[in-house]
C-alpha cells in the first residue's frame, strides 16, 4: 500500500499551501541527490516528496487525492499525478526555490535540464456500461516528433551549460542567480540543421496509437495523464505528456447520481393492483423485482451493489429503481363505465390488503 502523501511530507490534512510548499522544500533539501550521492533510499525519499508535493501543491489535485486517495493516480495514469521522473521533479524546483538554485537545473549542482515537449490534451466520449468495468481506449494522436536529419550543436549563448548566471545587487550585496537559457530553453544546444517541412524546432507532425487505461468507476470531468504520450521535445528532450478529459453520454435507460443509477419503472393500473414480477435488464446480466399488490406511484425500490464502482475501489453503488403507475390517456366504453361506477361509490374500491381479487381480476381484464 502506498504511503499516505501527507505523511510522506509531514503535514496535516489541514495544512494550508504555505505549509505544504515549507514541508516539501525542506524534505527536498534533506533527500536531493547531490547531498546524497549512491543512496537509493535517499532518492527515493525524494522522489515520494516531489511526487506527494506535485499533488498535494495544487489546489484541483489535492481536492481529488483527498476524495478519491491513491486509486486517482494509479500506474501513471491518474487525474494528474504519478510516474514522475527526475527531470519533472527539477522542474518544480523554480517554484520551490526560486532561480537562485538553478531554476530548472539540479538545484544544487547547476547542471543543464532537458527541455519538456508541451502536453497535449484529447476528450475521450465513454458510455456507462464503459465507466462501469473500465475500457482500454485506442486514440490515434497527432503528436510532434523530431523530424529524421535534425541535428543540434552546443548553445552559443550559454555555452552548452543550459544556464545563464546573473548578478543582481541587494541590500545584503551583490547576489549571483541562474536562470534557464532563454535560447535553447535550458537544453544547451542549438538547431544548426533543419530539414524542410519541419518547425522551427525540426519538428514534424506524425499520427500516432496511443492505448488508454481507463479504470472502472471514472466520473464527467476527471482528466487522466499518459506520461510521455504529449509532444516530443526538441535535441531529445523529455516528451509532454497526454492529458485524457473524459466525457460521459448520457444512457437512454440509467441516469447516474455519483455511484448510483437512477431507473423509470413503468406499470399498468392492473399491475400495480394485482403485483407482479418484473425482470430488468442492468448493465451486466438481469435482475429480477417483486413489485406486491397494492404498490404505489413514486415507491422507490433499491437493489443493492447493482450501480457504478467506486473509482478508488471502495465498493459499489446501488440501483434505484422508482416506480411510475401509468395512466391511459383514452379509455373504451367499458373502462370509462367501470371507473365513472367507482368513482360513484368509494366503497366498491377494496383494500388490497382485504384479498378481494375479483376487483383485481376485473382491471387486469380491461386493461391486459
Amino acid at each position: 500500500m502506498k504511503e499516505d502523501y501527507y505523511d510522506i511530507l509531514g503535514v496535516s490534512k489541514g495544512a494550508n499551501t504555505a505549509e505544504i510548499k515549507k514541508a516539501y522544500r525542506k524534505k527536498a533539501i534533506q533527500y536531493h541527490p547531490d547531498k546524497n550521492p549512491d543512496d537509493k533510499t535517499a532518492e527515493a525519499n525524494f522522489k515520494k516528496a516531489a511526487e506527494a508535493y506535485e499533488i498535494l501543491g495544487n489546489e484541483e489535485k489535492r481536492s481529488k487525492y483527498d476524495q478519491y486517495g491513491h486509486a486517482a493516480f494509479e500506474g501513471g495514469q491518474g487525474f494528474g499525478g504519478g510516474g514522475m521522473n527526475m527531470d519533472d521533479i527539477f522542474s518544480q524546483f523554480g517554484d520551490i526555490f526560486g532561480s537562485a538554485f538553478g531554476g530548472g537545473g539540479s538545484g544544487f549542482g547547476g547542471s543543464q535540464r532537458r527541455a519538456k515537449g508541451s502536453d497535449m490534451r484529447i476528450r475521450v466520449k465513454l458510455s456507462l456500461e464503459e465507466i462501469a468495468f473500465g475500457v482500454e481506449k485506442k486514440i490515434k494522436v497527432p503528436r510532434k516528433v523530431q523530424a529524421p536529419g535534425v541535428q543540434y550543436g552546443t548553445c552559443s549563448t550559454c555555452n552548452g551549460q543550459g544556464q545563464v548566471m546573473k548578478i543582481t545587487n541587494t541590500i545584503l550585496g551583490r547576489m549571483q542567480t541562474a536562470a534557464a537559457c532563454s535560447s535553447c530553453g535550458g537544453s544547451g544546444q542549438s538547431l544548426i540543421n533543419r530539414p524542410s517541412g519541419t518547425d522551427p524546432q525540426g519538428m514534424i507532425k506524425k499520427e500516432e496509437t496511443v492505448s488508454i487505461k481507463i479504470p472502472a468507476g471514472v466520473e464527467e470531468g476527471m482528466q487522466l495523464k499518459v506520461s510521455g504520450k504529449g509532444n516530443d521535445a526538441p535535441s531529445n528532450g523529455v516528451s509532454g505528456d497526454l492529458l485524457v478529459l473524459i466525457e460521459e453520454v448520457p444512457h437512454e435507460i440509467f441516469i447516474r447520481e455519483n455511484n448510483h443509477l437512477h431507473y423509470d419503472l413503468y406499470i399498468s393500473i392492473s399491475e400495480a393492483s394485482l403485483g407482479i414480477s418484473k425482470e430488468l435488464t442492468l448493465l451486466e446480466g438481469k435482475a429480477r423485482i417483486k413489485l406486491e399488490s397494492g404498490i404505489q406511484s413514486g415507491k422507490t425500490l433499491r437493489l443493492r451493489s447493482k450501480g457504478l464502482p467506486s473509482v478508488n475501489g471502495y465498493g459499489t453503488g446501488d440501483l434505484l429503481v422508482h416506480v411510475n403507475v401509468w395512466t391511459p390517456k383514452t379509455l373504451n366504453k367499458e373502462q370509462r363505465q367501470f371507473f365513472e361506477k367507482m368513482a360513484e361509490d368509494d366503497n366498491f374500491i377494496p383494500s388490497p390488503n382485504k384479498g378481494d381479487k375479483s376487483f383485481f381480476e376485473k382491471v387486469k381484464d380491461m386493461f391486459a
